[in-house]
């Protein structure tokens, strides 16, 4: 799919392409999609049916058509023809979003969670779901989640919930009545940029998000990679700096160590020898203050090599980076810029560093992604 050499892609794969094609490029001609996705009018025509047959898709006039032999009809997604909501669960609120097919926010609303028990967060989500809704129908509600996820129903383990073995998406589905896909985190945000953003240009990257903590995401060959193991946050411990500080597990100068907003704000309240919230400490950097600007300096050296690491043993030239913590790029991208560079073979392919600066938003969108691509599989064509 996408221009691989590798065997040629099933008939559900071919069809799955083709709903991303569109998304992504519509409205395109079936000439430009066969090309693109190296299909022949007979099976472009099989493989849009069931999407067109839904109102998922659309024909649309072409206006460049110049008169001469037969009019063409270009594909487009119909925008208007499905609603998704997206949530951000963490362990004191959720965050969602209403959006469209091409995960376009229509509406936002957040809820802060009155307690950490299941039955009371459903209730809660349930609530949000519907504010955003406001009684139109929705397709499906994607929720992603720090922690791991299992089948894209059960969260395994969630830290900051303090849950095990929750079975989320049935208990929404009951309060609902409409599919839910669970998922992690950054899986969902890798899921919308491979989709929507950054990965629209390339068939592998990463994202790195920082934050609370800081999660690693992997896209290879246009498949987002998700395994029992995503959530664990197994890239927050990655070594960077040997001299820098601890973190909560005793490990020196890692990844949690030096680019998470609780360290770093820790640091600079112990220079400044008061409190100071991550925000001001981006403030206080971007002012030239040595208390803060020294600390972000080496966090953004750090998050340079973290870049190129990732880069190197992945074999990729594209990261994306995301999560709430993601100001410090506006005060240090110079920092990360050179470390990533000067970490990479002189004759390897430059690294290509995209940033999502939009904060909550893209965590939730990310969520709606996941929902969107479910939904649009369930319409292609069986193998």
């Amino acid at each position: 799919m996408f221009g691989s050499t590798g065997p040629a892609p099933s008939i559900g794969e071919s069809a799955l392409g083709l709903a991303r094609a569109v998304l992504m490029h519509g409205p395109i001609s079936r000439g430009d999609l066969g090309r693109r996705l190296g299909l022949s009018p007979a099976s472009l025509t099989r493989l849009s049916k069931p999407f067109l047959d839904s109102g998922l898709f659309v024909e649309v006039s072409d206006s460049q058509t110049s008169g001469v032999g037969r009019p063409t009809k270009p594909l487009d997604v119909r925008l208007d023809g499905r609603r998704f909501v997206g949530v951000k669960l963490t362990g004191d609120g959720a965050f969602g979003v209403l959006t469209d097919l091409r995960v376009n926010e229509l509406a936002s609303a957040h809820r802060r969670l009155d307690g950490r028990d299941v039955a009371g967060v459903v209730r809660q989500l349930c609530s949000l779901v519907l504010e955003l809704a406001n009684g139109a129908p929705l397709a499906a509600l994607g929720v992603t989640v720090g922690g791991q996820v299992i089948g894209s129903r059960v969260v395994a383990r969630a830290p900051f919930l303090a849950w095990r073995d929750v079975d989320l998406a049935s208990a929404l589905e009951a309060g609902l009545g409409i599919p839910v896909l669970v998922e992690n985190d950054v899986v969902g945000l890798a899921a919308a940029e491979q989709w929507f953003g950054a990965g629209r240009r390339t068939a592998s990257f990463a994202v790195v998000t920082v934050g609370i903590g800081v999660g690693y995401g992997l896209v290879i060959n246009d498949q987002v990679i998700s395994t029992r193991d995503s959530g664990l946050g197994l890239g927050g411990h990655v070594p960077l700096d040997a001299d820098g500080p601890l973190c909560g597990s005793g490990h020196r100068g890692c990844s949690d160590a030096m680019l998470t907003q609780g360290s770093i704000r820790a640091q600079v309240s112990a220079s400044l020898g008061r409190e100071a919230e991550y925000d001001e400490v981006l403030a206080l950097a971007a002012a030239g203050v040595p208390a803060a600007l020294s600390v972000l300096q080496a966090s953004g050296r750090a998050l340079g090599r973290l870049v190129a690491l990732i880069a190197n043993i992945a074999m990729i030239d594209t990261v994306v980076l995301s999560g709430e913590g993601i100001g410090l790029w506006t005060v240090v991208a110079d920092q990360i810029v050179a470390a990533a560079h000067g970490d990479r073979d002189a004759e390897a392919t430059p690294v290509r560093i995209s940033v999502d600066d939009t904060g909550t938003s893209s965590w939730a969108r990310g969520a709606a992604a996941v929902a969107i691509q479910r939904t649009l599989t369930r319409f292609t064509v069986a193998d």
